[in-house]
């Protein structure tokens, strides 16, 4: 859709299709119900999937573990291949180094609590018990 205001063309395009366009969720409605849900944060404030997205704005969407905060680039309604889709926006540096210094959190948190190879039997099962009622 274009907008005439003021003699400039304006793209106006919803919140849940320029995140669908950027690649940051599979369909539009899967990217409707996190803006719902409150999990994607327009400029620092929660907001409906039918907000306009401007050029410069921030958003903070979740990331798996972590959350992205990235600032808008261009505007798109149509959902192109991933090289022409990150050029949509620009990660910010916070973002980035947050997300790399979690990352190393969770990569030194599985050194002390080793996976098993097995099952603990009967004897193993006893000494836990004994251990955490210590």
């Amino acid at each position: 859709m274009k907008n005439v205001k003021d003699n400039q063309s304006k793209e106006i395009i919803r919140l849940d299709k320029w995140l669908w366009a950027a690649r940051f969720f599979k369909t539009r409605s899967v990217a409707r119900d996190m803006v719902q849900s409150g999990k994607v944060q327009y400029n620092g404030q929660r907001c409906k999937p039918s907000r306009n997205v401007e050029l410069g704005a921030t958003i903070i969407l979740p990331s798996g573990y972590d959350s992205k905060e990235v600032v808008v680039k261009e505007l798109t309604e149509h959902r192109r291949g991933a090289p022409q889709a990150q050029n949509l926006y620009a990660e910010t540096e916070q973002s980035i180094a947050q997300r790399e210094k979690n990352a190393q959190a969770r990569k030194l948190s599985a050194f002390h609590s080793p996976k098993p190879d097995t099952r603990p039997d009967k004897k193993a099962r006893r000494k836990i018990i004994q251990f955490k009622q210590q």
